[in-house]
Order: C-alpha cells, then structure tokens, then sequence
C-alpha cells in the first residue's frame, strides 16, 4: 500500500516533469508536485469513509469519539486535496495538513505495536521502518508543493506566487 500511496505522489509530478522538458506544456515544481499531493489527499481520503470502522482501530480505546474523528480527519484530507489550489489559502492549507500529519503518527505507531489489522500495520512494530519514513516524506511533499518557508525556503518566483486558472487557459 505504501508503494502505491508513493506513485500516487509521485508519479504526477515526474510525468509533468516530462511533458515540461519535452513540449511547451510549463509547470512550476511546487505546482507538479501540488498535483500528486491531491491526489494523494484526496485518495487518502476516501478510506476514512469506505473503512472508516477499520481505520477507527487505529486508535485506542481510551480516545472518545474514535469514529467521529475518522469522519472529521476525512473531510480534512478532503479540504486540503482541495484547499491546496485556492490561491489564498494553499500556504495555510500546507500548514494545517502537515500538522494533521504530524499528529497521524502516533495512531500509526499505536497500531503497528497493537497489529491493528490495517494499512499494514498488522505486520507489527516492523512496519513503522517503512511507515515513519514515508509520513515525514509526505511532510516534507506538503511543505515543498504548498510552499512553506519556515526554514528559510523561498517560494518559486512568479508574479503572484502561484500558478493561476488564467494562466492555464
């Protein structure tokens, strides 16, 4: 699965990458990249309602409402697949998926040592070699492809700061 979630991520940014050096068609990076970030989001997404029950047990028992925040952290996944193109907001959107990122790896550090039967984490604490890995790759995505600069980080140069809808068309 971890495979796949990185094609996701990936995969749109090399193929824009391709078509920018080989047609006319030009992208900014962070723009290649914000592609397979929502997709990835909004992929993501889509299991915290398809799977909802399962993916609940990837918290413990102690935590209140454990279906209702599934459901909650799912239309997050869901605004910020979005919220990422919304010119605006893209920085604040980064910001608020990276902390919600952040906060994802406990559950998925709880389920790896509890063989939550889920994403992986059945396989034990062995998994986490792969998964935490691949959750600060995916933090580090979203603050490249939504442009954050709080480690001295320039947003590429352009007139506005991002690539816009009249531009495109």
């Amino acid at each position: 699965m971890l495979l796949f979630l990185l094609l996701l991520l990936v995969f749109p940014y090399l193929l824009l990458t391709l078509l920018d050096r080989t047609t006319g068609f030009k992208t900014r990076p962070s723009t290649r990249a914000r592609v397979g970030l929502s997709l990835f989001f909004m992929f993501t997404a889509t299991g915290h309602f398809v799977k909802a029950k399962e993916m609940s047990q990837m918290l413990p028992p102690s935590v209140p409402y454990r279906l209702e925040i599934i459901y909650v952290t799912g239309i997050f996944e869901l605004l910020g697949a979005i919220g990422v193109w919304i010119t605006p907001l893209a920085r604040l959107t980064g910001f608020w998926l990276i902390l919600m990122l952040v906060c994802f790896l406990p559950a998925n550090i709880y389920s790896a040592f509890n063989h939550v039967d889920f994403g992986g984490h059945g396989e034990g604490p062995g998994y986490l070699l792969f998964r935490v890995p691949f959750q600060f790759f995916v933090i580090w995505w979203t603050y490249y492809a939504t442009e954050q600069t709080w480690f001295g980080r320039h947003p590429e140069s352009s007139e506005s700061g991002r690539l816009s809808f009249r531009r495109l068309v």
